[in-house]
């Protein structure tokens, strides 16, 4: 119980800020185009901020030994996650088959794992440290595949902006990771260091204060139509698709570390990525359908994840 209830009080740390996120934009306190102001900052500058001082102050090949290993898990998932999408994505309507496979397929697998982290394990960089090398191509991965999954779409990979696949989350991540084999820490200011960390601050509360304030867009716009179509995939997404990868990781439970089997679990159990509805626009798919597979997830998993942890706490150990 103790676990479920950290892990809840974690989830609603989350959704707390990003209920202040969509009253913000509801009351009007701001107007609606500063979400696009704010996004940049969070995703341009924040978070390469947290990624580059978490590494720099905790990477060491010494300590990390199997660094490299990381990313390979993140391949793993991926296939892994690919199977599933495919299998689970038939419960769906084939009207609506496209969006229910990119919103089930690509999770928010930094930002959700990275604020989780924030209240379960205080103090802790290990885990965050982990997470950033394991999802060091996830990025670059997105924005470079999303257009397939559907076939009619005119956007061309080459059309796609180098600096979305080469991103500053991605030049933070290698930064780090070079000074931390080199062992070149000692040439980098402090001061530096300071400014970095007061910005890395800002990234989760950001981040969910722009996912409220989307959240009430997407509402505003797309109501609650749907509601069969939005309750299998969020029953999919949050419950089925984390206890078909439990049953995997608790083979695996004896070769892989506790570390990267929770990190793995995660990727599992967390809601969509929130970009999904603007690139099913993007694509001419059905963006309202999409924004209420993202909302409905986010909310449902004040509850989900908490279980679904206790699950994973039971089977296999935190």
């Amino acid at each position: 119980m103790n676990v479920f209830l950290i892990t809840l009080e974690s989830v609603a740390v989350l959704l707390g800020i990003g209920i202040i996120g969509f009253f913000i934009i509801r009351q009007k306190i701001l107007p609606t185009t500063v979400l696009s102001a704010l996004t940049p900052l969070a995703l341009d500058i924040a978070l390469p901020s947290l990624i580059f001082v978490d590494i720099f102050t905790d990477f060491t090949p010494e300590v990390y030994p199997l660094w490299w290993q990381y990313p390979l898990w993140w391949v793993f998932f991926t296939m892994i996650a690919f199977i599933f999408t495919f299998l689970f994505s038939f419960l769906s309507r084939k009207k609506i088959r496209n969006e229910f496979r990119l919103s089930l397929f690509y999770q928010n697998g930094i930002f959700f794992p990275l604020a989780l982290f924030a209240g379960m394990f205080p103090g802790e960089s290990r885990y965050v440290v982990i997470l950033f090398l394991f999802t060091i191509f996830y990025p670059a991965f997105f924005f470079s595949t999303y257009h397939f999954f559907f076939k009619s779409s005119k956007i061309k990979q080459k059309n796609i902006p180098l600096k979305k696949i080469i991103h500053p989350a991605l030049l933070a991540t290698i930064s780090a990771i070079l000074i931390g084999l080199f062992h070149l820490n000692d040439f980098f200011p402090d001061f530096m260091v300071s400014i970095l960390s007061l910005l890395g601050g800002m990234t989760v509360p950001l981040l969910m204060i722009i996912l409220g304030g989307n959240i009430y867009i997407n509402y505003k716009k797309n109501g609650l139509s749907n509601f069969k179509d939005t309750i299998l995939f969020t029953l999919v997404k949050n419950l089925f698709f984390p206890l078909c990868f439990l049953s995997i990781l608790y083979v695996l439970k004896s070769f892989v570390s506790s570390e990267i089997l929770f990190i793995l679990f995660l990727q599992s159990a967390v809601p969509p990525i929130t970009a999904t509805p603007v690139v099913v626009k993007r694509l001419g798919g059905n963006d309202s359908i999409a924004g209420q597979f993202v909302v409905s997830s986010f909310l449902f998993s004040l509850v989900s994840l908490p279980m679904m942890i206790v699950v994973y706490d039971f089977l296999i150990g935190l």
